[in-house]
């Protein structure tokens, strides 16, 4: 269940900040950019985070040297936080350099609004890369639970670093990459390309020469160089392979018929889905294996089909309305599950489905007359 406090906590701070954005700085919130970041990466990549941690498991139990043995406890936790973060640093830093792990990474960087949210943005196939280079943990002998006690330890406080309100962190800046620094991490100005890879700990950059501190006088500028705009989360997330395998973009008609959804339906939808993976992350060690299939799918058809809808995509609608209003209730119904909240947050999901399709209203744009 703390995993569930953890992740729920993330999505409080989110909207907390959000509202600070909205009421006390009187800024614009991107709403369809917020969404996206919140379910971008959503359930597949927190399935495959799961594989990174059996993996880890597999070969500390296999092929470990057992070289901590002997150590204290408090300095095996020591030695896992800097070393996790060193590793964590080449991660970031060769994911940047080398095109193939650039395509996953890419995703990230695509957020155009420096807050929170961007902090949770990340691509489905994020661990599968992520892993190899920390291998070498796993084979000097680190405790598993030691493993994911610290990244999620250094995930914390990565996502506290995507923060859009702190703008100088004090005596901070000078021991670790603080929302100023990593806010130059996500810059495209020619000044800030490539600097700042580091997770936690500023050192790294320091010795290692990528050290850049935000310039008063060049104001950051968030996202990517040609990025085209998509919440279309299966777009997103494999658009970039398919450039780096040389497929060409598929073109878009200049005459197009689109549904458009208020932003307050997007906003509500993305916040309850978001609820939906919280639920999901506290059964799963106990239901069994076909449900949690089940439940997993209804998650990512959801996911899928707020992509569609971000999009104003006729297609992102249907598949919504036939996936909470007909087989989530009946996957309840047929398995005869008994859970409150899940009942309330797929009732909540149907109900949302079906004003999403009284509100939405057909848009017809045609190309301008030369």
């Amino acid at each position: 269940m703390s995993l569930v406090y953890a992740n729920g906590l993330l999505l409080l701070m989110v909207l907390i900040e959000l509202a600070i954005f909205h009421f006390k700085l009187k800024k614009k919130i991107f709403w369809r950019e917020v969404i996206f970041n919140l379910n971008s990466g959503h359930i597949l990549m927190w399935v495959l985070r799961g594989m990174e941690i059996s993996s880890f498991h597999f070969i500390s139990v296999q092929w470990s040297f057992p070289l901590l043995e002997g150590w204290s406890n408090s300095l095996i936790w020591i030695f896992a936080f800097f070393t996790w973060d060193f590793c964590f640093y080449w991660l970031h830093r060769f994911h940047h350099k080398f095109s193939f792990l650039w395509a996953i990474h890419l995703v990230h960087h695509e957020g155009e609004h420096f807050n929170l949210s961007l902090g949770i943005r990340n691509s489905w196939y994020s661990s599968l890369t992520s892993f190899p280079f920390f291998i070498g943990l796993a084979l000097i002998g680190v405790p598993v639970e030691v493993f994911i006690a610290t990244s999620s330890i250094h995930y914390v406080i990565q996502f506290y670093n995507h923060n859009g309100i702190v703008k100088n962190s004090g005596w901070l800046e000078k021991i670790m990459i603080s929302p100023s620094l990593h806010r130059v991490h996500h810059g495209i100005n020619p000044e800030y390309i490539d600097r700042n890879f580091g997770g936690t700990l500023v050192i790294w950059d320091k010795i290692f020469g990528t050290y850049q501190q935000e310039l008063i006088s060049v104001p950051v500028i968030c996202g990517v160089k040609d990025y085209v705009k998509s919440y279309d989360i299966i777009l997103a997330n494999n658009l970039p392979f398919l450039r780096y395998f040389g497929f060409k973009s598929v073109k878009v008609s200049k005459n197009k018929i689109f549904y458009k959804v208020p932003e307050y339906l997007i906003a509500s939808g993305g916040v309850l889905l978001f609820g939906l993976l919280l639920y999901y992350i506290s059964i799963e060690n106990t239901w069994q294996v076909n449900n949690k299939i089940v439940l997993f799918c209804i998650l990512f058809i959801g996911t899928i089909a707020n992509g569609g809808i971000s999009e104003n995509k006729k297609w992102g609608i249907v598949f919504w309305l036939l996936n909470f209003t007909m087989f989530s209730l009946f996957f309840i119904y047929y398995e005869n599950i008994n859970e409150p909240v899940l009942l309330i947050l797929l009732g909540l999901l149907s109900l949302h489905s079906i004003i999403i399709l009284i509100k939405s209203k057909k848009h017809i744009t045609k190309p301008k007359p030369h």
